[in-house]
C-alpha cells in the first residue's frame, strides 16, 4: 500500500508550523527573528528543531542516515506520534502482542483507537499467522516489542520481517532493550522494509532514563511525517548537549552493557538456588521475569525492606510473577540476601 493511503488525510495535507530556526540556512551572527532575549547565552536561543548535530552522531553509531532518524521526548512521544499520523480516531485499530509494554494501549485510548491484542504462546513466542489474522482493512499499525517487556525475550528477526512483508500497514518494532540481546536489531532491514519503524531509547543501555530521549528510525518519508507533526522544539538544548557528550563515551557504555549482561547471568544463577523462586524465564533484556509462590506477599516483604521490584501478578500470562531489574553489584547482592531471609522466615 502506498504510504499516502496509510496516513490520515489531514496529516498528509498538514502545513507544519515553520519555526524561526527552520527559515534560514548557513551561518548567521545576529538573531533578531525569534523574539528571544539577547541575554543569557546560549540558553536564550531556541534549540535546533531537528537536532541535526546529534542525529549525525547517532547516524555514525547506528549506520542509519540522519534523515531517517527522529528524536522524541522518550520513546513515548515516538509511540504517540505513530497514532496521530496513521490512525483515524474512532475508525482505525492497531494490533499488538500481549503481554507487552503498557504505553501502546494507553496511547491508543488517548487517541480513540481500538487496541487489539494477540496473546503470546506459552513460551512467550508469537505466531505470525495469528497476529496477522487479528488485522483487518482498518488496521494501521502492528506493535512488536523485542526484547519484550515484561517477558524479557527477543523474537527472531526473520519472524518480525515476515510480519512486515505480509502486513499492508505500519509495523513498529520497539527495541528498547536490544543492546542486552544477541538476537540483533531490525535497523539493517529499513531499506528492505519501507513500512517498518524501529524504536530505541537512551533510557536503558545508555543509562539516561531521566533525560527522556527516544529514537525512531524509519524511511525518510515516514520521518518527514514525524517532523511535520511534532512540536517545533521538542528536544531542548540541554538534552541535545548531554546526548552528544554521552555518545562520545560509547566505549564506556558498551562496557557497562557487558557488565549488566554478566550480572544478569549471576543473578539468574543465584535466584535458581532459592526456594521461593519457582521459575526464571530466559531474558534478552536487563531484567528477569520470575515466577514465585506468593507474588503479592513477596512483593510486600521486599517493599517493607526498602527493595522495590515490579509486581506483574495481575498481567495476563504473568500471574505469580515479579520483574527484577539487574542492578548494581550491591543491589543484586542485597536482593539475593533478602530473598534468602524470606526463605528462612518460611521454614
Amino acid at each position: 500500500m502506498e504510504l499516502q493511503k496509510l496516513v490520515r488525510k489531514n496529516i498528509w495535507e498538514l502545513k507544519p508550523y515553520s519555526s524561526a530556526r527552520n527559515e534560514y540556512t548557513g551561518e548567521a551572527h545576529v538573531f533578531v527573528d525569534a523574539n528571544e532575549s539577547p541575554y543569557n547565552e546560549p540558553y536564550n536561543r531556541y534549540p535546533d528543531p531537528l537536532q541535526q548535530q546529534l542525529k549525525e552522531k547517532i547516524a555514525e553509531i547506528k549506520g542509519v542516515p540522519a534523515d531517517q532518524i527522529f528524536l522524541g521526548v522518550g520513546s513515548d512521544e515516538c509511540i504517540d506520534l505513530a497514532y496521530r499520523i496513521f490512525c483515524r480516531p474512532g475508525i482505525d485499530n492497531v494490533v499488538a502482542i500481549a503481554p507487552s509494554y503498557g504505553m501502546y494501549e494507553v496511547c491508543a485510548d488517548i487517541n480513540d483507537v481500538q487496541y487489539r491484542t494477540v496473546a503470546l504462546n506459552e513460551d512467550f513466542g508469537f505466531d505470525a499467522d495469528r497476529l496477522l489474522a487479528a488485522t483487518d482493512d482498518n488496521t494501521r499499525v502492528v506493535w512488536i516489542c523485542s526484547p519484550n517487556n515484561p517477558t524479557g525475550n527477543a523474537f527472531p528477526l526473520e519472524m518480525i520481517a515476515d510480519v512486515c512483508r505480509r502486513f499492508d500497514g505500519i509495523v513498529v518494532v520497539d527495541e528498547a532493550y536490544v543492546h542486552f540481546s544477541d538476537r540483533g536489531s531490525m535497523l539493517g532491514s529499513l531499506a528492505e522494509l519501507p513500512r517498518l519503524i524501529v524504536l530505541q531509547t537512551f533510557s536503558k543501555a545508555l543509562a539516561s532514563a531521566s533525560v527522556r530521549l527516544g529514537m525512531a528510525f524509519a524511511s525518510k518519508e515516514i520521518i518527514g511525517l514525524y517532523n511535520k507533526v511534532k512540536y517545533p522544539y521538542n528536544i531542548n538544548l540541554l538534552t541535545q548537549r548531554y546526548a552528544l557528550e554521552l555518545l562520545d563515551g560509547i566505549g564506556t557504555i558498551r562496557d557497562e552493557v557487558r557488565q549488566i549482561r554478566e550480572a544478569r547471568h549471576w543473578l539468574a544463577v543465584e535466584l535458581g538456588r532459592l526456594r521461593c523462586i519457582e521459575r526464571i524465564f530466559p531474558s534478552d533484556a536487563n531484567f528477569l521475569l520470575v515466577r514465585v509462590g506468593d507474588a503479592d506477599g513477596l512483593y510486600d516483604y521486599l517493599l517493607a525492606r526498602g527493595i522495590v521490584v515490579r509486581n506483574r501478578n495481575r498481567v495476563p500470562m504473568c500471574e505469580g510473577c515479579l520483574r527484577l531489574t539487574v542492578g548494581s553489584r550491591e543491589d543484586n547482592e542485597l536482593l539475593i540476601e533478602t530473598l534468602k531471609e524470606y526463605d528462612n522466615d518460611r521454614l
